[in-house]
């Protein structure tokens, strides 16, 4: 039972190695630790696999070299399938990636108002769609700017509303202060770049980086005190080349979600692309919404302003 099994339990212990060096595989070659770190939770699927052919192999090596990986996802990700949320918070947001193509844009608008939170950003609105969602979404909040293909709805007012400049060439991130009645919030919206694997490019992240790379520069020179942001950032926070963005701001669904909170794409999701992320402000709940007519999932969040 000692010696059976020995190819399994290398197994195991190569997936150990990918869980815990994961930040060491070069981007070099294809963004692929990039694309590693995207879907990095989903090699726990492969512990049960394993694990079946163990005892199938009745081999104690395989089974003791899989805890290793177990142990290692466990320390990574265990804490994301537990409830975080408290009770608390006065500031709720909304953030929804509508899909340019969207076959519903009337019964998206519907759905995002009975959520009943006080913003809501929208990406990829499609110019054509933009008078379609500011008519379902003017009753609940009076209060709205759009920037390119993302806009803000607000039930307080706006001010200091201003295109960022993420280095596209076109508009696709926002800036505007909402007057709460707590005190002035800084809201970002973004929508930043697709990527793409491709056979003879690997993973196309390239454009997606430098757009995180400007957008984390405009969030650092804010000068609000409390700042939130909203979008689709093409990534989770698992991504290293997200860290212009990720290593001065909380993840709601990290601090106070409850399981993973996957958004995309929203017949089986499989990666929380769509962020919500705080400075200054503390998240109290986090969660997704049900499917719309697009192909994400709406996520929110409800937050304490200081």
């Amino acid at each position: 039972m000692w010696r059976r099994g020995i190819i399994t339990a290398l197994i195991a212990l190569l997936l150990a190695v990918l869980l815990f060096f994961h930040s060491d595989v070069p981007n070099r070659i294809g963004n692929l630790g990039s694309l590693l770190e995207t879907f990095l939770p989903w090699l726990g699927l492969a512990v049960p696999v394993l694990l079946a052919v163990a005892v199938v192999r009745r081999s104690a090596t395989a089974l003791i070299a899989l805890l290793v990986p177990s142990l290692i996802w466990l320390n990574l990700f265990g804490g994301q399938l537990t409830d975080k949320s408290a009770a608390g918070g006065d500031f709720t947001v909304l953030t929804h990636n509508v899909n340019a193509e969207n076959p519903d844009p009337d019964g998206t608008a519907r759905d995002l108002v009975e959520a009943g939170t006080d913003v809501v950003a929208l990406e990829e609105l499609a110019e054509s769609e933009e008078p379609r969602y500011a008519k379902g979404l003017a009753a609940a909040y009076p209060y709205h700017a759009v920037e390119g293909t993302v806009g803000l709805w607000s039930k307080y007012p706006l001010s200091g509303v201003r295109s960022v400049d993420i280095r596209m060439g076109w508009v696709r991130a926002m800036r505007a202060s909402v007057r709460t009645p707590h005190g002035p919030v800084a809201v970002y919206v973004a929508h930043l770049p697709s990527v793409r694997v491709k056979f003879n490019a690997g993973f196309t992240a390239g454009q997606r980086d430098n757009a995180a790379d400007a957008l984390g520069q405009a969030i650092a020179a804010e000068p609000v005190h409390s700042v939130v942001l909203l979008g689709d950032l093409n990534g989770t926070m698992n991504d290293r080349a997200l860290a212009s963005v990720t290593s001065q701001m909380r993840s709601t669904q990290g601090a106070a979600g409850n399981g993973m909170g996957l958004s995309w794409p929203a017949a089986f999701p499989m990666a929380r692309i769509d962020q919500i992320m705080v400075k200054g402000v503390e998240p109290r709940s986090s969660w997704t919404l049900p499917r719309t007519g697009s192909d994400h999932l709406p996520v929110a969040a409800r937050l304490q302003l200081p």
